[in-house]
């Protein structure tokens, strides 16, 4: 009886041993060889395998990519404190973002008011809005608040020229103007947003951010 069940077991592990190396026809899916599981790669080619140096280096460099410098302002000194508040909203980390003061250089503005008016001030932003065209309201100095920045440069000619590729915009009544030098200007700059902070920066209300967050200028 042992004899038995000892050649039986014998048996059916010959017959599994052919059945898998498919001597008795096809072998499983589940069995694949090597060479199979090789011609059924898709573009090996666009695969590279980097050592881990090299692959640490660019797993920083992609999450640098992803992030991006937004940036909102100018306010005045008694603003920024409200502002500062609205980014508080936010919980970024305390070091994750600044307060900016670029006044000390020239700033040229593109700039359309004013508008002391709402019905006017209404009516402005939405033919800007219809013209595609992005904005800032500026409610200082109080000479020219509340108006419309349409762009921002360091030089008169730089703006100018700004004004002269959109001539034919439609965008009317623009003017180019220097931000006076005793103006304070303060911006809020957080340098490097992750996608999920630069989506809780643009969600931020726009009333108290001088219009919201928007990528930096380069020139704060």
């Amino acid at each position: 009886m042992l004899r038995t069940l000892v050649g039986l077991l014998l048996l059916a592990n010959l017959v599994f041993l052919a059945w898998s190396k498919g001597w008795l026809g096809s072998a499983p899916q589940h069995s694949q060889r090597e060479p199979a599981r090789l011609a059924a790669q898709v573009r090996p080619e666009m695969l590279t395998v980097l050592p881990p140096a090299k692959a640490g280096a660019a797993v920083q460099a992609a999450r640098a990519a992803a992030q991006t410098c937004l940036e909102a302002g100018p306010f005045s000194d008694s603003l920024i404190g409200a502002a500062e508040a609205a980014l508080a909203s936010a919980q970024l980390p305390a070091d994750a973002w600044s307060r900016v003061d670029p006044s000390a250089a020239a700033v040229w503005l593109v700039f359309g008011g004013r508008y002391p008016e709402a019905g006017a001030r209404r009516a402005r932003e939405e033919e800007l809005r219809r013209a595609g065209q992005t904005y800032e309201l500026i409610e200082f100095p109080v000479d020219l608040a509340p108006g419309f920045v349409l762009s921002r440069h360091g030089s008169r000619d730089d703006a100018e020229a700004w004004v002269k590729a959109r001539a034919k915009a439609d965008l009317r009544g623009l003017r180019v103007i220097q931000l006076p030098s005793n103006s304070p200007a303060y911006k809020l700059q957080v340098p490097r947003a992750d996608s999920e902070q630069a989506e809780r920066l643009l969600a931020l209300p726009a009333g108290a951010l001088a219009g919201g967050f928007r990528p930096c200028s380069g020139k704060g």
